[in-house]
């Protein structure tokens, strides 16, 4: 669990430094990440990176923070779920909270190491982006 708690921040800092060729230490070969709960694309992990870098043009200072971390371990496979809060500086140079929603994720363990095989990012800040019926947010 705590290898997993490890791979979550590491994510959160690969996105907050956009330090796209670190997200190979972060994802599978296949692995995907889904961003159309938070009003994105969907579709493998480097092409989604793209994506990424330019919805974040507006954020030229931002910090991701992750908790209520809950992960389910079965054999090297595990599923998780994590709470997220984006706070920064935004193109008014104002800081402020950017978003918050939480992460649902597939994990699969690959030569030693924790990565993600897929990534669902909900965006519970923005009713539209949010998960469904039953979210505690809501």
């Amino acid at each position: 669990r705590l290898e997993i708690a490890e791979l979550m921040a590491r994510y959160a800092d690969v996105v907050d430094r956009r330090d796209w060729p670190r997200m190979s230490r972060v994802f599978a070969l296949e692995a995907t990440i889904d961003f159309r709960p938070s009003g994105g694309p969907s579709g493998p992990f480097r092409e989604m990176l793209a994506w990424l870098d330019r919805a974040l043009d507006s954020w030229p200072i931002h910090l991701h923070m992750i908790t209520n971390l809950i992960v389910e371990l079965d054999g090297d496979r595990a599923t998780g779920r994590a709470a997220w809060m984006h706070t920064g500086k935004n193109a008014e140079e104002r800081m402020t909270i950017g978003g918050f929603g939480h992460y649902e994720d597939d994990l699969v363990k690959v030569d030693g190491e924790w990565l993600f095989a897929r990534r669902r990012i909900y965006n519970e800040g923005n009713e539209a982006w949010a998960a469904p019926p039953g979210n505690p947010a809501w």
